[in-house]
């Protein structure tokens, strides 16, 4: 769909990512969800995905390794790193954009996400 733009939730919470979703979707974007980092890396890999949100504790891979993995594939995507965990490892915290601590409601996360997502330009009006 142009001028929508299109974003990953990776979340093994199923609360969390239908919320999330369901916010996302109300605020104009596309969502694409994933309830672990495995399929999230598949769905980022066979995507076009304009930014993802990623939250970081998550079994099998972290969001940290979910991160360092898709900054390999495609390193100009922007991530947003979610985590009720307040202070996170440098390491991981240089890898994605932005991080936004969990439990703050939606406008935090609307407003750090069009942060990340270049605006998309408004027809030109014709006089």
């Amino acid at each position: 769909m142009p001028g929508v733009a299109t974003i990953l939730i990776i979340d093994d919470e199923a609360v969390g990512l239908q919320i999330r979703k369901w916010v996302l979707e109300a605020a104009g974007y596309r969502v694409l969800t994933a309830e672990d980092g495995r399929t999230g890396l598949r769905i980022f890999g066979g995507e076009a995905v304009d930014a993802v949100v990623l939250d970081y504790n998550m079994p099998e891979m972290n969001g940290g390794e979910v991160a360092l993995a898709m900054r390999r594939v495609k390193p100009q995507i922007p991530i947003m790193l979610l985590s009720a965990y307040l202070n996170m490892p440098d390491e991981v915290i240089r890898l994605v954009d932005r991080f936004l601590p969990k439990g703050g409601g939606p406008r935090p996360l609307l407003r750090r996400l069009a942060e990340l997502v270049a605006p998309y330009p408004e027809p030109a009006e014709t006089v």
